[in-house]
C-alpha cells in the first residue's frame, strides 16, 4: 500500500510515493512513516524529516547500512533525515508521542 502525500507534505518531501516504495523494497522495510515537523505548521526549511521504519522479521542490518539507508533517503528527499526503528523505541513517553501522531505513507503485505 502506497499513500498519495497530501499538501503540505507532498511539497515538503522531495520524493514520489513510487521511490518511497522502491527504497522499503530494497531495504526490506514493511513499514514506512513520517512523523514529527514535517507533519506540522512548525515545518522549516531548515527542519529535517522524521523517518519511522518497521523491517520485515528477517532483516538483520549493520551501523553501516543504516549510514546508507539514511544518505539514500537524504538524497531522495533532499534534506537532513533521521530515522526511527519502531521496534526500537524504548523510551514509553517518545513510543507514545511517535506511534499517536505519526503517518504511514507506506505498507507491505508482509507481516
Amino acid at each position: 500500500m502506497i499513500t498519495e502525500l497530501q499538501p503540505p507534505i507532498n511539497q515538503r518531501i522531495q520524493a514520489s510515493p513510487v521511490q518511497i516504495a522502491e527504497f522499503c523494497q530494497r531495504w526490506h522495510i514493511i513499514e514506512f512513516a513520517l512523523f514529527g515537523s514535517v507533519l506540522r505548521d512548525d515545518f522549516r526549511p531548515d527542519s529535517d524529516i522524521d523517518v519511522l521504519v518497521t523491517f520485515a522479521a528477517d532483516s538483520r542490518w549493520s551501523l553501516f547500512n543504516w549510514v546508507d539507508m539514511k544518505e539514500e533517503l537524504e538524497a531522495l528527499f533532499e534534506r537532513k533525515v533521521d530515522i526511527a526503528d519502531k521496534e526500537g523505541l524504548k523510551n514509553p513517553y517518545r513510543r507514545h508521542e511517535i506511534l499517536q501522531t505519526h503517518q504511514v505513507i507506506y505498507a507491505s503485505k508482509q507481516p
